[in-house]
């Protein structure tokens, strides 16, 4: 009795790439296989996102305060109030909350005669939610001028070097606003957030 046809069934399997596994010379193709390879399956790891917005309430206390055991300097890279005790000391600060001629002033590293990269603009009249993208001319910022705290302007600002999420040197672009100023005894409340994406002007998450 005649057979009938015969089917052949075949198993393919496709490796995923292996980094294990290349040899030193051809690393960087092997490295970018495993890209192609995550991108095919609608990943990619390079695309930076800000999805969340992590807008945040900070208390200062002015240089001028009698007492020296309190945050008077903010860093907007780590988001950490820090303790100044002396108007030249340096670090890793973006702003320090001064008094001067009986009014509380904002001040970048530069007003300061230090060596920083930080930078402010005053938007007066702008309510905090409506400020959502830093203006692109950098000459309209200040690196080393005091601000005049006021509950009634945002302030917009371009933060110190710091790294991004693949460790690359990065600055990041913020926002933030008084809530409350009280010259005497010398202290500001402000709302603040700063977007996660390197160097860019949103002020607000894609969600936002």
């Amino acid at each position: 009795m005649p057979s009938g046809p015969r089917i052949v069934s075949r198993l393919i399997l496709v490796k995923r790439p292996s980094l294990s596994r290349c040899r030193p010379r051809p690393l960087a193709a092997c490295f970018l296989g495993s890209v192609l390879w995550l991108s095919g399956c609608g990943e990619n790891i390079f695309e930076q996102k800000w999805t969340t917005a992590r807008v945040d309430t900070v208390l200062l206390y002015s240089l001028a305060h009698p007492d020296l055991n309190r945050s008077s300097a903010f860093n907007f890279v780590d988001r950490i109030a820090l303790e100044i005790h002396a108007p030249d000391a340096t670090g890793a600060w973006d702003l320090l909350l001064h008094t001067q001629d009986g009014e509380l002033v904002f001040l970048p590293p530069g007003a300061l005669g230090l060596p920083a990269e930080a930078m402010f603009l005053s938007l007066p009249g702008m309510a905090f939610d409506d400020v959502t993208r830093a203006p692109k001319d950098t000459t309209l910022y200040t690196k080393d001028l005091p601000l005049i705290v006021e509950t009634s302007s945002v302030y917009v600002l371009r933060t110190h070097q710091g790294v991004d999420r693949f460790g690359l040197p990065c600055r990041f672009y913020g926002k933030l606003q008084p809530l409350e100023v009280k010259v005497d005894p010398g202290t500001v409340r402000f709302v603040y957030d700063v977007s996660r994406l390197c160097d860019d002007r949103g002020l607000v998450p894609e969600d936002g």
